[in-house]
């Protein structure tokens, strides 16, 4: 039997000296969030090894059986523990955890466990969550911080947005792509000195909009392919194989919905507990305004974006999670629930009839609320194509990347002049 790892508390006083590493997932969001952290009085650094030694390192000390993202975490977190880069007696974890009913909520006892038998276990782990599973009191959120990390979201769904709309029709290459890196750069900047106003915000979404537009781009119409799938696994390149960057290699734009339809589905969960079960009541009044205060945000700036460029704008959430009546129930919550449905509802609704569900294997929400709602979309919607990618220890990168070759290469044959009216 084994015995159970004591938990490392980070203290006041680690505040001061410690290094906070910060596992890959989003790297422009993370990258902004990292520096607004750093200036409020952490030292923030997200992590950028990658490579395939990362998930054997992570097979070393977690079970293959465990969950895809833990492993790859785990594997990253000991990669830069190894690497020589940190002073081991000043540097502590950071990882998020949303307290829902998946393996994902054991990432912490997993990591603990894996740092015991690599023989860091005197190295303190912090969880980022706002369900109260564990405080740290070294790092505490402030109400303004939480507002700037909130832009830095919305900032980085915008930047996700616009370089996929824009670097697969750009005439220089790498342009897009090197905007995006400065204005990421500059986001950091403002968000991290001082308060930021909201007319400032807007001005700014103004400016991005503009400096996207100057993208010299072809005007040609390509397959759309929208990513769905595990928050990991769908946002992290290291998680799926640099998913992204392969797609856009097959000459077509990638679709993805954003990071901040993902914590809206979490504040809403708290509000469908209250409908459905009577439960948390008193945090669904909270919820409801905090609801409306984010999708109040985000409908403006998609009312920026419509109003100031040619792009085309993400959907608003309070519509998104409509989309699901008649498919799934709201109760359907386990790891991304019913918004992993509501999401592929969304892309063909924009017309983004080739999607590919990004799953760790043997995950059961996504194999539910994915997988096993891709026959009644594909029945109710004529020309959908969904395919859902396994990643995992044992998957191969040629495998997953032949999968979606065969998508593409049937997406391809419809578009074809040859069958466009076919019967």
């Amino acid at each position: 039997m084994s015995q159970r790892v004591k938990r490392v508390v980070f203290t006041k006083e680690m505040k001061k000296e410690y290094t906070i590493l910060v596992p890959t997932m989003l790297p422009m969001h993370f990258e902004i969030i990292c520096r607004i952290l750093n200036k409020n009085g952490y030292k923030a650094e997200i992590l950028k090894n990658s490579g395939d030694h990362i998930k054997k390192l992570g097979l070393q000390y977690v079970h293959n059986d465990t969950c895809y993202p833990a492993l790859i975490v785990i594997g990253q977190f000991l990669d830069a523990l190894n690497s020589g880069k940190y002073d081991l007696k000043k540097v502590a974890l950071l990882i998020t955890q949303t307290g829902g009913g998946c393996r994902a909520s054991n990432y912490l006892s997993l990591l603990r466990k894996a740092l015991a038998k690599a023989g860091y276990d005197y190295i303190p782990v912090i969880s980022l969550n706002f369900v109260g599973m564990e405080d740290s009191p070294g790092f505490k959120l402030t109400l303004p911080l939480l507002q700037k990390m909130l832009y830095a979201v919305i900032f980085g769904d915008l930047l996700m947005l616009l370089l996929n709309q824009c670097r697969s029709y750009e005439k220089v290459a790498g342009e897009s792509r090197k905007k995006a890196d400065i204005w990421t750069e500059r986001l950091a900047k403002m968000l991290s000195e001082g308060f930021v106003s909201y007319s400032e915000v807007k001005k700014t979404y103004v400016e991005i909009l503009k400096d996207f537009e100057s993208v010299e781009r072809t005007k040609e119409e390509k397959i759309r392919v929208g990513i769905v799938g595990e928050i990991f696994v769908k946002f992290s390149p290291l998680g799926n194989n640099n998913l992204e960057d392969f797609l856009v290699s097959e000459d077509v734009e990638v679709v993805m919905p954003g990071l901040l339809d993902f914590l809206l589905y979490c504040v809403y969960n708290t509000i469908v507990d209250t409908k459905l079960y009577g439960l948390h009541k008193l945090k669904a009044v909270g919820a409801s305004v905090l609801d409306k205060y984010i999708v109040g945000k985000q409908k403006d700036l998609i009312e920026i974006i419509k109003q100031n460029s040619s792009f085309r704008p993400m959907t608003a959430f309070d519509h998104t999670r409509t989309l699901t009546k008649g498919y799934i129930g709201l109760g359907a919550k386990m790891g991304e629930g019913w918004l992993l449905t509501a999401e592929m509802l969304e892309l063909v609704e924009q017309g983004v009839n080739n999607i590919v569900c990004a799953q760790p294997f043997g995950c059961l929400p996504n194999h539910i609320m994915g997988k096993g709602m891709m026959k009644p979309i594909k029945e109710r919607h004529e020309g959908v194509s969904i395919v859902a990618i396994d990643y995992d220890p044992g998957a191969t990168r040629i495998n997953q990347e032949n999968r979606i070759k065969l998508m593409l290469a049937n997406a391809k044959a419809a578009k074809s002049p040859a069958n466009v009216g076919a019967v």
